[in-house]
């Protein structure tokens, strides 16, 4: 077929959201679903899907809160709200089983997601999405829930009183995403910032994701609730990490042991972004096993 330059973006609601996403054509195609991380947006898999686009219908949504999708109202920005509004964009979409892609924030997603309608995933690919390491986990519920409500309470109030920072030009804004990963090139740097921000009346210009996408929850999600949720999926399941990240070995600390079919890949020279870090590596991975 002949390509078009970009992705179409399209809309969809959930929970009186209007959210985000774009769509790489191919319809024809099987489904293949891209779920970006905590304050990224959906275009970060541009060079993705570019790659795989012929063989795919690719899609890739901006989550509530991110790129170009509404913000919601309260900023809690739970787990469950995030499953369910890719649970309204499947169904939208109408096409099962689907085959997901998540980074992060998205692979979480994406293993609960499939946790719980493991009949309409025929293959799942989690970059760094088992969450945070066993022992922060236990350490975080070790504190009584007062102490995490009122941590909880307090953080919130520090991003009502928090302004979005601005930067004189996109460029500005590229070098603060370098320094915040250091894998990236500036080509990279600068694609994730044109499409990662918004400008300002002054001329300015401020990252599109909200704020309060950063609080974590005072209730976690129960580690053993997880750890059931994951052993439903009965799709092949490709866990992926970075050697150079703080994403720690699923095989080693046995987070991995849930999973009915499951294998875990460790890409060198990459830390969290493992798919921008090693793209051709990453790539040789997934193709392999998709």
């Amino acid at each position: 077929m002949e390509h078009q330059i970009g992705p179409s973006s399209s809309f969809y609601y959930s929970q009186r959201l209007r959210l985000h996403y774009v769509d790489w054509g191919n319809p024809d195609k099987p489904l293949l679903l891209l779920i970006h991380g905590g304050r990224d947006h959906a275009r970060n898999w541009d060079w993705v899907a570019r790659a795989l686009r012929d063989d795919w219908h690719i899609v890739a949504p901006d989550l509530r809160g991110h790129g170009d999708s509404s913000w919601a109202i309260g900023g809690m920005y739970s787990m469950p709200e995030f499953v369910l509004d890719v649970s309204s964009l499947l169904e939208a979409i109408g096409e099962f089983p689907v085959t997901i892609i998540g980074h992060s924030l998205g692979g979480a997603i994406a293993l609960q997601y499939t946790g719980v309608f493991p009949e309409r995933v025929r293959r799942l690919v989690a970059i760094e999405g088992l969450g945070p390491p066993p022992d922060l986990i236990r350490e975080i519920r070790s504190k009584p829930p007062r102490k995490r409500m009122e941590g909880w309470i307090r953080e919130m109030r520090d991003f009502a009183a928090r302004h979005p920072r601005r930067y004189e030009s996109i460029d500005a804004a590229a070098r603060r995403m370098r320094e915040a990963n250091t894998f990236l090139s500036e080509e990279q740097a600068l694609h994730l910032t044109v499409h990662g921000v918004n400008r300002n009346e002054d001329g300015t210009f401020s990252w599109k994701f909200d704020n309060y996408v950063r609080a974590g929850a005072p209730y976690r999600f129960d580690e053993d609730d997880m750890r059931s949720l994951w052993g439903n999926i009965e799709c092949p399941t490709l866990l992926v990490r970075g050697a150079d990240s703080w994403a720690q070995d699923p095989v080693a600390d046995g987070r991995i042991e849930p999973f009915r079919d499951a294998r875990a890949v460790t890409l060198d020279n990459a830390g969290h972004w493992v798919h921008h870090d090693q793209l051709d590596e990453f790539l040789g991975a997934v193709r392999g096993f998709l």
